[in-house]
């Protein structure tokens, strides 16, 4: 059976009925919330792409997308969406939307590689956004400028859920604390890149973690991100490089830190022709995406995805991901989950 955590003593603080109509509660809520906060439009999203553009995101570089044949199209092949951070950026230029406003979508996923566990599942669902931004925008600043008003806007949610929930209490800092990848590394330095996030996560409540893709200290990155969308590489000034991060709470429930949102600013041609380099993928110039990148044709961005699931598993006080999305699960983590009151849709 794959990891899984029971919290001792578990007993969901809703039933299923209550459950559901808290799910459309915060997504509703928090939708109009980033929307109104960040200025986005709503837009209509592939499930799938077709494979060879580049515009799938690959993650680590080993996750295999589900691939299908396409009769129509002589059997060439579609791949289901890992996320959308590239095709977000080609909506701004297609939808020629300004500097100051973005636009934000259901997305949602399929991650057959996926270990399955307390917070991760094969399907995936997440508001992913991505907004226009200038040239002179493109620095440290304004991503954790970025970062504290989409933290207002989860602070915000978590405000109302305990209003309309009573036995539910608020857990969220008033603040988010921010500090770099390197720097982390640095205050823990025996501990794993995710023990480090337990340790930080427990310390703070919320943590936002700079620059992750990038190397630390010429070794291993604290963590895996693709080299075509988010900016890990470029000096920021404070004898660090990187323009991006992950917003981590403490999940007091699991005992665990818990990634809530993946977010940065968006490589420009340097960034994209560096960052491929040092990952061997040169070869990539020649794909859809990235051509229009190169040429100029793609506006300056900044952007990210937030879990929709694992936004209402945090509110909702819930013990395992399945509780809020209808999923496939093991046989053994199903029984379980039964056995200690973790009811699994």
């Amino acid at each position: 059976m794959s990891q899984l955590y029971i919290p001792n003593g578990y007993r969901p603080l809703l039933d299923l009925r209550e459950t559901e109509m808290g799910i459309h509660y915060i997504k509703g809520f928090f939708q109009s919330n980033l929307s109104a906060e960040l200025r986005l439009r709503r837009v209509t999203a592939p499930l799938f792409v077709m494979k060879g553009t580049g515009l799938n995101d690959d993650l680590n570089g080993v996750e295999r997308p589900v691939t299908f044949p396409i009769k129509d199209l002589g059997d060439q092949q579609a791949e289901v969406v890992h996320s959308l951070a590239k095709w977000k950026r080609m909506m701004l230029a297609d939808y020629k939307i300004q500097t100051g406003y973005g636009l934000y979508t259901d997305m949602n996923a399929i991650r057959s590689d996926e270990e399955l566990d307390n917070v991760h599942s094969l399907y995936v669902d997440q508001w992913d956004w991505e907004m226009t931004i200038d040239q002179h925008q493109r620095n440290i600043e304004f991503l954790k400028k970025t970062v504290t008003r989409i933290y207002g806007v989860m602070k915000r949610t978590e405000y109302i859920v305990c209003e309309h929930y009573p036995q539910i209490t608020p857990i969220l800092p008033e603040e988010i604390h921010f500090i770099h990848s390197e720097d982390l590394a640095a205050q823990y330095p025996d501990l794993t890149p995710k023990q480090r996030e337990e340790a930080i996560a427990k310390a703070y409540g919320a943590v936002f973690i700079i620059g992750i893709g990038g190397s630390i200290n010429g070794g291993e990155p604290h963590d895996g991100r693709a080299p075509d969308y988010d900016d890990w590489s470029t000096p920021t000034g404070d004898n660090h490089t990187g323009l991006n991060g992950d917003i981590i709470v403490w999940n007091p429930v699991i005992n665990s830190s818990f990634e809530l949102s993946s977010m940065g600013v968006r490589v420009d041609k340097d960034a994209l022709l560096r960052q491929l380099e040092i990952r061997g993928a040169e070869s990539r110039k020649e794909l859809y995406f990235h051509k229009r990148l190169l040429s100029g044709e793609l506006p300056q961005s900044i952007g990210g995805g937030i879990g929709q699931s694992r936004l209402c598993m945090f509110y909702l006080r819930k013990a395992h991901i399945g509780e809020i999305q209808a999923s496939i699960w093991p046989a053994d983590m199903r029984e379980t989950c039964a056995k200690n009151n973790i009811p699994l849709i």
